[in-house]
């Protein structure tokens, strides 16, 4: 009996040793995918729910480039626009001409994170406790946030065999749901850096999302 005993628990430090190293090497083909690139396009289909209430799924391109900037072109909703310049983000919604203007620094969305994947990304700088499972279509790659300020406790990513992120949830601090799916990704597409420019157009309502969140906390 003993010597079973011994088997099983050797078998289990074996299986344990094999999922961490397994972690390892997903993270590795992800940060060599990303932090070689300078820039990236992709498309996505957004899904966000609030304590299980879903929203209406939402379509779009979204373009990334060195260091910390994003562009994401909804087609649905039809005139839907986040940009961050690498210093501040602007969230325009044509439907009611209204801009939301937050440095990159302070934002809460749990968009601006994807930010950094063209930045120098440090997975295990930025979580703990990985666990991989397998999944139709690539690994699934789960995490903690080590730090418990930001707005996201949890994130898990879908990995293809080159790398690449497929699917990524990101689970929030407020009892939200952001999941993404990702297709046709472009890996070093030309990008002009006036891409990343926002002009407010004429007659817009202009929000400084910071101070808004000031006035309504008091």
């Amino acid at each position: 009996m003993s010597r079973l005993i011994f088997a099983l628990l050797l078998g289990s430090a074996w299986c344990l040793q094999a999922a961490v190293a397994s972690a390892d090497e997903i993270i590795r083909q992800v940060q060599d995918r990303y932090n070689s690139a300078r820039t990236l396009s992709v498309q996505f289909t957004e899904n966000y729910s609030l304590l299980g209430h879903p929203r209406s799924p939402e379509t779009g391109t979204l373009t990334l480039r060195k260091q910390g900037k994003m562009r994401w072109d909804y087609t649905r909703p039809a005139g839907k626009l986040f940009i961050s310049d690498g210093k501040t983000i602007y969230l325009y919604t044509a439907g009611d001409n209204r801009v939301e203007k937050v440095p990159l620094k302070d934002t809460e969305d749990m968009r601006a994170p994807l930010a950094f994947l063209l930045g120098k990304l440090d997975m295990k700088k930025e979580f703990r406790d990985f666990t991989v499972s397998e999944g139709e279509g690539g690994s699934w790659l789960k995490a903690v946030a080590k730090n418990d300020r930001v707005p996201y406790k949890t994130v898990e990513m879908q990995i293809g065999s080159n790398g690449s992120v497929r699917q990524l949830k990101v689970a929030g601090r407020d009892g939200s749901l952001l999941t993404y799916a990702f297709g046709d990704e472009k890996l070093n597409p030309p990008v002009a850096d006036n891409v990343f420019r926002f002009t407010i157009p004429p007659g817009a309502q202009v929000v400084d999302a910071v101070e808004f969140r000031s006035e309504t906390q008091n």
